[in-house]
């Protein structure tokens, strides 16, 4: 049986909070996923543009919403290295990026843990080895490691209680390759110019480098 305790937790302010908030994000992650559908490149550089010289904040807007859901965040990156070049496109790609994983690691703390693992889904038990007690560098090992997604490890470490300094600076260093990488590739497709060419062939380098580092890390904490 239940003690009196228990029950009193079950229905406390905090965990009717954290249901309710869980239940309209599941609501608004299935509604994204079934309803929003990034479109074409081309479109979506024809959108942006539609907003002038504000097209940029849209620009921000959308990479953010893009990295609280499981939408990939590949097409917006190559749109900013097509409409902005590789320098303003990796800041506007990038801030984007920071702003989105913010919001979903704190709505993982507001939700707690069980109820974000069940979010989760298959990607749980990966975010949970990688970011239990996990400090600076394994945040950087998760962001860095090929086949996991932000999302989950924006929500797995919300959810596991990692410093927000820790996220933010490891989210911060970590993400600049891949950023970068992607920006450059959308850059170099619309001007094939020598410094593109250097950035972009700079930051594949660097992607598959910070990527068996981080590799080799997380291996020998492992073992």
């Amino acid at each position: 049986m239940k003690s009196e305790k228990d029950y009193t937790d079950a229905f406390s302010p905090r965990s009717i909070i954290s249901l309710v908030t869980l239940i309209v994000f599941i609501g608004i992650l299935i509604w994204l996923s079934f309803n929003v559908h990034i479109p074409e490149p081309a479109v979506l550089r024809e959108m942006i543009q539609g907003y002038g010289w504000a097209g940029w904040l849209v620009f921000i807007g959308i990479t953010a919403l893009i990295a609280i859901t499981p939408i990939p965040v590949t097409i917006p990156a190559l749109v900013a290295g097509s409409l902005y070049g590789v320098i303003a496109g990796s800041l506007f790609s990038f801030t984007g990026i920071l702003i989105g994983s913010w919001i979903g690691y704190w709505l993982a703390r507001f939700t707690g843990q069980n109820l974000t693992f069940k979010l989760l889904g298959r990607h749980g038990p990966t975010v949970k080895k990688y970011l239990s007690n996990a400090g600076f560098l394994a945040m950087c090992t998760a962001r860095l490691m090929p086949g996991l997604p932000y999302w989950p490890v924006n929500y797995g470490a919300g959810a596991l209680g990692v410093s927000q300094s820790a996220f933010l600076s490891a989210t911060f260093i970590a993400s600049i390759p891949g950023q970068v990488s992607l920006v450059a590739l959308g850059a170099f497709a619309v001007n094939q110019s020598l410094f593109n060419g250097i950035v972009l062939v700079t930051a594949w380098i660097t992607v598959l480098v910070s990527t068996w580092i981080s590799y080799r890390y997380w291996r020998k904490m492992r073992n």
